[in-house]
């Protein structure tokens, strides 16, 4: 049967949606937006809808156990960094919905395991067997083992490649800004950008980046660029704040809507 095609109104009844958080988001100073993040999320479970929750954070969380101040330049600091990073972060999150009686299911991956018919066949055998048992999937980049990902790639890819896998619905790229822009929003002249026909270049546009410095590695190049992919698989994609979550999923007129291909 073929899934009915999102649309921006619709939004709020989406059956099976992706949301994509960034380290920024998260960790730090912003590690207490954990549990709003969740009662989003569960707002959404509660309904009936399934739920994958794509999260960074492993590298940024574990920093400060390895008394660091700053992202390590290093592979193998920034691996053992994630080591240690990914285990508390997949506690914060499971301590949060404990509250609501919701078991989270840790999915690590690499963009390769979904490059490889073998590995990507696993995964989406493994991914549907955790939404059918009401798991809630939290998926992270295997930061541990990876290499050029870790240095240069970003969840927002990750996630398009999530909900292609899983023909989700509904796919949320969160960061620190409520959604895309003509220019970089701190300049003069900067306009909200509410909606992005399937298709549509963006010409003119100036991409600039998103996220807390030194934290994250995404950017508004990368969520546009991963929003094209998740378009092309028909899954409707929303840009917006971590802030605004409840509200994205909720239906509300914020953020940028990326129209999925018909």
């Amino acid at each position: 049967m073929t899934r009915a095609r999102l649309t921006r109104d619709s939004v709020a009844t989406a059956r099976r949606i992706v949301v994509k958080v960034g380290s920024s988001s998260i960790s730090g100073e912003n590690a207490d937006q954990i549990d709003p993040l969740v009662d989003a999320l569960v707002t959404a479970y509660s309904r009936g809808a399934e739920v994958i929750l794509v999260s960074s954070g492993a590298i940024a969380t574990g920093m400060p156990f390895l008394q660091l101040d700053a992202r390590p330049d290093d592979l193998a600091t920034q691996q053992a960094a994630a080591s240690v990073g990914q285990n508390v972060l997949i506690y914060r999150y499971q301590n949060s919905l404990r509250r609501y009686g919701i078991v989270a299911g840790q999915v690590l991956l690499t963009a390769g395991d979904l490059e490889n018919d073998t590995h990507r066949l696993n995964a989406q055998r493994a991914m549907e067997r955790l939404l059918g048992l009401r798991i809630l999937p939290i998926v992270n980049e295997n930061d541990t083992v990876a290499t050029h990902e870790i240095r240069f790639g970003d969840n927002d890819r990750l996630a398009a490649m999530v909900a292609e896998l899983v023909d989700a619905d509904l796919l949320v790229l969160l960061s620190d800004v409520d959604a895309l822009y003509t220019r970089p929003p701190h300049l003069e002249g900067a306009e909200r950008i509410s909606r992005v026909p399937f298709g549509d270049e963006l010409s003119g546009v100036e991409i600039g980046s998103i996220g807390r410095a030194g934290v994250g590695t995404g950017g508004a190049e990368t969520k546009v660029s991963a929003a094209r992919i998740a378009a092309a698989s028909g899954t409707g994609v929303l840009v917006t704040a971590t802030s605004l979550v409840s509200e994205a999923l909720g239906g509300e007129a914020i953020g940028t809507w990326f129209e999925p291909a018909s």
